[in-house]
């Protein structure tokens, strides 16, 4: 889930819209409304959080380096002013990385991809066997050749990909790819789109990759 700071709704709305197209959930706050979640929402429903940009809002509701001290997940200042002297005020606020609007999303996408892997030293990819995943929203490939995968379905192979050598919940996967607000979408929702891509694994590898426990989760395995 991606998480948007700006005072004016209309930005926030716009940039839930966008991120929707691209199968990724996100969740929109002013400055005040998102001070009171970051303070004090579990630490479960933190760690669902891919990152959080920042756009027209109160430093003093919005510290980067408050919520680093809830969250490990990136932070990215949007940013509408193009001088030197605005940017370099952003990364002194600790910010990890500042961009420029107008942005693609799928820009924003890669650089959160790219600023997750230097701070954990990780390939663009990972590997599990013949499986290849991306993070960047490609599809997977096996054995180098690509599996064409629907969004949510791609974004919970990406998710597991990214928790691996751990299990995951039905909880935790409907938090990273619905977002922690949607109470139009049932959760059990997470069970049908992980037995569609464990059919077209199975199909492919002629085994299945994710492996599931009762009450304990999901976790893929070579």
């Amino acid at each position: 889930m991606i998480v948007i700071v700006d005072e004016r709704e209309l930005v926030t709305n716009g940039y839930n819209s966008l991120f929707n197209r691209e199968g990724v959930a996100s969740a929109g706050f002013a400055s005040s409304e998102f001070s009171d979640w970051v303070s004090s929402a579990p630490e479960d429903d933190l760690k669902s959080v891919r990152a959080f940009l920042i756009g027209e809002c109160s430093s003093e509701f919005v510290c980067p380096r408050r919520i680093r001290d809830r969250s490990t997940a990136p932070v990215i200042a949007l940013s509408e002013q193009h001088s030197l002297e605005h940017t370099l005020r952003l990364f002194e606020s600790g910010v990890d990385d500042v961009v420029r609007k107008p942005v693609h999303i799928r820009e924003i996408l890669a650089r959160i991809s790219a600023i997750s892997r230097r701070a954990q030293d990780e390939k663009p990819f990972s590997e599990f066997g013949a499986l290849r995943i991306f993070m960047d929203g490609r599809d997977p490939e096996i054995e180098g050749t690509p599996l064409p995968l629907p969004r949510r379905e791609r974004r919970i192979l990406e998710f597991l990909a990214a928790n691996a050598g751990r299990r995951v919940t039905k909880n935790q996967v409907f938090n990273a790819i619905y977002g922690i607000f949607d109470e139009d979408v049932e959760e059990n929702v997470v069970e049908s789109h992980i037995s569609k891509l464990r059919r077209k694994l199975r199909e492919r590898l002629g085994f299945d990759p994710i492996d599931s426990k009762r009450f304990l989760g999901y976790r893929l395995v070579a």
